[in-house]
């Protein structure tokens, strides 16, 4: 009986779709400037669930996959996506201006945000969230391609990393854990 009103008192035990990465060392912030020349941090997206996707403006199809994933993700959160925040961090810094992610990333949602910063914040940030980045030479100088790392992050309103979601998810994934993030979140009650 003393374990049962013990575990009452404890932290309730979310579900995710995606994997489970809370507690995790890594993926603890960023500091980068957004498409609007606006400094960010996590700390600037306090209360709403952060959904983080590093990718890149000239990627054939991983990256508007889940571009458009995460748009219909929104559509189908309704009102809820009011307390998510999508940011799209770019790992090409040398091709995606401010002005380039300015058109591209809003275009899957009015919402999203990019972030950029320059080849050495661009490299401490994919370092800190372990997204391993590859440069592939192409026919001409400006020609080449990026592989990386495609999976999402999700940050509960404290800006605790809590989930990992893998690429080619469908949105209902990325719904679900939202929705659980946002009920779980103390905030939740408070509006």
């Amino acid at each position: 009986m003393l374990a049962a009103s013990l575990a009452a008192c404890g932290p309730s035990r979310t579900t995710f779709s995606g994997t489970d990465v809370t507690g995790a060392t890594f993926g603890r912030g960023f500091d980068l400037e957004d498409h609007n020349g606006v400094r960010r941090t996590l700390a600037d997206f306090r209360g709403k669930v952060v959904v983080l996707f590093f990718g890149y403006t000239h990627c054939p199809d991983v990256c508007p996959t889940t571009m458009a994933a995460l748009a219909q993700a929104m559509k189908d959160l309704g009102e809820e996506g009011r307390r998510v925040q999508v940011l799209f961090v770019t790992v090409d810094p040398q091709r995606d201006t401010r002005e380039i992610l300015a058109r591209y990333v809003p275009a899957f949602d009015p919402t999203f945000l990019a972030l950029r910063g320059d080849a050495q914040q661009t490299e401490r940030v994919t370092k800190e969230f372990k997204i391993l980045v590859q440069q592939n030479a192409g026919s001409s100088p400006g020609s080449y391609s990026v592989d990386h790392s495609a999976g999402t992050y999700l940050f509960d309103p404290e800006g605790r990393l809590r989930v990992y979601v893998s690429y080619g998810q469908a949105p209902e994934v990325f719904v679900h854990d939202i929705r659980a993030l946002l009920q779980a979140s103390p905030s939740a009650s408070a509006g």
